[in-house]
């Protein structure tokens, strides 16, 4: 079990790296952003691809970012009954939740986007607009970012079984490990 947990800890180190990734891209989003707008209004010039490496940060952001959230325990739950439900309970669901519902969509999303990428990478697709950006990056935002939702997923699996094991304790409401 510790070779697990250890297996746990790295993933996420490497969520927590992915998830200062996007924080940082909010801020450069937000600096692109105000110097498009700024240029295109005092200069009259605008730049497809100024509005694009907008949009590719935006997936950075939000790809990124989820498995630090999922990590975090920030990500958005139903909560009709798991506020009301033991700790012990709440292991169940999550994992139940993880096993038959977060691993097989975020394995099933990797092995989907794949060839999309891949097909973009190879053809080197451009986007139709003039001035746009090449295309296979983003592509592969999609599958990087649904692979570290698959480990992320994968690390609270093995904190879960770790916990209903009795190995560690984990506040469910707010997924810091209890030592």
């Amino acid at each position: 079990m510790q070779a697990l947990l250890a297996l746990s800890a790295s993933i996420d180190a490497l969520s927590k790296k992915f998830g200062q990734i996007a924080d940082y891209m909010v801020l450069f989003c937000a600096l692109i952003s105000a110097g498009n707008a700024i240029v295109r209004y005092l200069f009259s010039m605008s730049s497809n691809g100024w509005l694009e490496i907008q949009w590719y940060m935006f997936a950075v952001i939000v790809l990124m970012g989820a498995s630090y959230t999922l990590k975090m325990n920030e990500h958005v739950r139903v909560d009709i009954f798991y506020g009301s439900i033991s700790d012990r309970a709440r292991l169940w669901v999550d994992l139940f939740g993880i096993v038959f519902f977060l691993l097989p969509i975020t394995a099933y999303f990797t092995w989907l986007c794949w060839p999309f990428f891949h097909e973009a990478w190879r053809n080197g697709e451009q986007s139709l607009n003039a001035g746009g950006l090449i295309r296979w990056p983003v592509k592969l935002v999609l599958v990087a970012g649904f692979a570290l939702l698959t480990l992320q997923g994968i690390s609270e699996l093995i904190k879960r079984i770790a916990a209903l094991a009795g190995v560690v304790r984990i506040d469910t409401t707010y997924e810091k490990p209890l030592q």
